[in-house]
């Protein structure tokens, strides 16, 4: 038993020599001054020009929303009316080629009529028999 005892005291010996038997709070690093932050008070003239100060910045903004919107809205009726000219242009385009297909589709036909007649009166003269003189 003695040695037992005399072991566990060496041991919490050695143990306090390095630090590690009994627990050390860690040391605190330095504290930086702390700075006093005086707030300013605040009249009450400068809370009201704040106040208004405030509101014009909001009315602004507001009123430029309200341009950018007109301004978009503006552009997007151009846009659209813009895209109704085209399509007008486009089916005007297309009538005036249709009639223009038409009118040579007639003419096409009136030449063959004519040519086909005109074949025929010459064979007809061919067959007629020549006058007697």
């Amino acid at each position: 038993m003695k040695k037992v005892m005399s072991i566990i005291v060496s041991i919490l010996f050695a143990l306090s020599l390095t630090g590690l038997c009994f627990a050390q709070a860690p040391a605190e690093a330095p504290k930086a001054p702390e700075k006093k932050v005086e707030k300013k008070k605040l009249t009450a003239e400068e809370k009201a020009a704040a106040k208004k100060e405030k509101a014009e910045k909001a009315a602004a903004a507001k009123k430029e929303k309200a341009e950018k919107a007109a301004a978009a809205k503006k552009e997007k009726a151009e846009k659209k009316e813009a895209a109704k000219k085209a399509a007008a242009e486009k089916k005007e385009a297309a009538k005036k080629a249709a009639a223009e297909k038409k009118e040579a589709a007639k003419k096409a036909a009136a030449e063959k009529k004519a040519a086909k007649k005109e074949k025929k009166e010459k064979k007809s003269e061919e067959a007629a028999p020549a006058p007697a003189k």
